[in-house]
């Protein structure tokens, strides 16, 4: 059987629930395997459900661990156990999130975070900030920026056999009922949309702005391939409503392929047997699905 590469998996802090669903997703039969499945990290002494400084530095010495082999291309795709942001940054990690720190290990500026689930797929143009600092961050630069991210993800994944059809989402109610709730919909946001359009012309239709509140609606039905957000929670709530249990992390921009389930370490469930592997399934899967295409692109 034809070997397509090798998939790094970091354990994430091991005193939660990585270890385990990490390993029911490699003795699930569901992977795909023409690809090699390598596992990082050293739970040494944890404890489930306890976890230490010692198992936060763990779970950091695996991500450097993942990066330096997919910078020096020992590994196709990096898929990353979930982490304790608090207990890590405790422990010497100083980025807000993994997604930040694969950028800065690669030297990218230009990323940003996607999630898939279900049949919703959503780029985000603003991530973790107070909502009352969203408007000033949703500028025409970043909407474009992360536009062309997420049509080169979906062009990457649909390869040839259409156009990926792009949604963006207005800012207000109703994208703004026609300057009646909000100018950004006239000002910023349609302008961008019908700059992207031009440039992926033949390649992605854009749509929008969409009123939020219908978007999902039609998306669900299969109306769109993708949706750029404004803002975290109007992406995320729709997809986790429709994705919960399969959702994925993916950070678009990185030049090798970066996956993770979309969830915490669960500290409260380790090792009770209660913890699903269904994300991180997902995760691995997208994973090989992604490697495979960019080979295919540049082959």
């Amino acid at each position: 059987m034809e070997t397509l590469g090798t998939i790094g998996i970091t354990l994430g802090d091991p005193a939660g629930i990585g270890p385990e669903i990490i390993r029911a997703a490699l003795a699930s039969g569901e992977l795909d395997p023409r690809f090699r499945y390598r596992v990082l990290g050293d739970p040494g002494h944890t404890v489930p459900g306890q976890p230490t400084p010692e198992s936060a530095r763990a779970a950091v010495a695996a991500l450097e661990e993942a990066a330096r082999l997919a910078m020096a291309g020992e590994i196709d795709a990096v898929v990353t156990g979930p982490i304790h942001k608090a207990h890590s940054q405790a422990a010497g990690f100083a980025f807000p999130g993994q997604t930040e720190f694969f950028a800065a290990r690669a030297g990218v500026d230009n990323f940003a975070m996607l999630l898939t689930g279900g049949k919703i797929t959503v780029a985000l143009v603003t991530i973790h900030v107070p909502l009352a600092d969203v408007p000033r961050l949703v500028t025409a630069n970043e909407i474009e920026r992360v536009g062309s991210l997420l049509a080169e993800f979906l062009t990457l994944r649909l390869g040839s056999a259409r156009p990926a059809r792009i949604a963006v989402a207005g800012l207000n109610p109703h994208a703004g009922e026609s300057g009646a709730m909000g100018r950004e919909e006239i000002d910023t946001i349609a302008p961008a949309v019908a700059r992207l359009a031009a440039q992926w012309r033949g390649r992605a239709e854009f749509t929008g702005p969409v009123s939020p509140d219908t978007l999902f609606f039609r998306a669900a039905g299969g109306e769109f391939d993708g949706e750029l957000c404004m803002y975290h929670d109007q992406g995320l709530i729709p997809l986790k409503l429709q994705g919960f249990d399969e959702g994925v992390n993916v950070t678009l921009g990185l030049p090798f392929v970066r996956t993770s389930p979309d969830h915490g370490t669960a500290f409260e469930i380790a090792g009770r047997g209660l913890a699903r592997p269904a994300s991180m399934l997902a995760a691995l899967r997208l994973a090989g699905e992604l490697a495979a295409a960019r080979k295919r692109s540049v082959g």
